[in-house]
């Protein structure tokens, strides 16, 4: 089905789901790899549009969702040292680490400012050189490189008073952790678009060999997704395991190649928790030696910490996609927004957050 400028077409969504339905003889699960998928899927009902025998899985896709305790605790350790400023993104404010929030830290006096880029919040460290100016480098391929052309200029310009505190990861290990997980079942995969528009879809292919899985690279409108599903049924209906690319109009088949060179000048790959999951090898990316001067971690002497799950909180088994969010005993009740136990409940991206506003009773 080719697709046109209006990708909330009610008449072409059906006849998408009309498709899938036509070409699927077995079950199938398929795992969107994004929060803002899982988000455009729960919001427009888009998995309810299709057979029984087709199941869409949430993943790992949400940045913040997956940024370990430990990485939290230190934000808010760094924020409320005296004469520092922490800029974030807005959406790091509300997780909760092992014992507060930023908010909470912010309401306790700490100078914590939400920033919408991270040449941002080095433009507060150029305004304020007797304060240190830390920025919290949190998200997958598509805010890296913004972060490292921020990092190259506060190396370039000398800034004394600039840091960044790094919790960056990379989508293609979290798949092969998924993979290997024996209770994380899952057929085909939905990769991110915005992911694959920086980074291309190179990675994807051993993966997908390896583990005889379709992917496909997908947008993020109803009829990108429903396209993109229909794609990974086409496949695994004729026994293919190849990566495709439903999200042409943006993802070229080897990237972006100066956004990847910024990227691999500025960061190395370097193992990374993940919140919920646990460490997995190769998927962080850490300052590069010549940039250690600006790591955070370092300056601040932060070292190694340890923090616990809240037991209550299934947020790790719905990131790796065993559970869906209404399968935990405390998802809108003694778990909501306003009062969250894992940063799925609290993230714009989280699933959680989508199916409290859009599937809840009453919603």
């Amino acid at each position: 089905m080719k697709l046109v400028d209006e990708f909330r077409d009610p008449a072409l969504a059906r006849r998408c789901a009309e498709s899938i339905a036509r070409a699927v003889t077995r079950p199938w699960r398929i795992m969107e790899v994004c929060g803002g998928q899982t988000h455009s899927i729960v919001r427009f009902g888009i998995d309810q549009l299709l057979p029984d025998a087709v199941t869409l899985i949430h993943g790992p896709g949400c940045p913040v969702c997956v940024t370990p305790l430990e990485m939290i605790d230190r934000a808010i350790a760094v924020a409320e040292r005296p004469g520092v400023t922490l800029c974030s993104f807005g959406d790091m404010l509300r997780v909760p680490g092992s014992r507060s929030d930023l908010f909470g830290a912010k309401s306790r006096g700490a100078d914590v400012r939400v920033v919408y880029s991270p040449l941002d919040a080095l433009a507060v460290a150029r305004e304020n050189p007797e304060r240190q100016v830390v920025f919290f480098a949190v998200g997958f391929e598509t805010t890296a490189p913004a972060i490292a052309m921020c990092a190259h200029l506060a190396l370039r310009e000398g800034a004394k008073n600039f840091s960044l505190l790094v919790s960056h990861v990379l989508v293609p290990p979290a798949l092969l952790a998924i993979l290997s997980d024996p209770e994380a079942r899952v057929d085909a995969f939905l990769a991110a678009g915005h992911v694959c528009t920086v980074m291309g879809l190179d990675e994807y292919r051993p993966i997908a060999a390896q583990y005889r899985v379709p992917i496909v690279a997908t947008g993020f409108e109803p009829l990108d997704l429903l396209q993109g599903i229909l794609m990974c049924i086409e496949q695994l209906e004729s026994g293919r395991h190849e990566v495709e690319n439903q999200y042409a109009r943006s993802v070229a088949q080897h990237g972006n190649a100066e956004a990847r060179r910024m990227v691999e000048s500025v960061f190395e790959v370097v193992p990374r928790k993940w919140r919920g999951i646990g460490e997995i090898p190769e998927s962080g990316l850490g300052l590069r030696a010549e940039y250690h001067s600006l790591d955070a971690e370092r300056r601040f002497e932060l070292g190694d910490t340890h923090a616990e799950e809240p037991t209550e909180c299934h947020s790790g088994r719905i990131l790796r996609g065993v559970e869906k969010p209404a399968d935990c005993p405390a998802f809108g009740t003694r778990c909501t927004p306003e009062h969250p136990l894992g940063a799925t409940m609290v993230s714009s991206e989280g699933a959680c957050a989508a199916y409290f506003a859009y599937r809840r009773p009453g919603a």
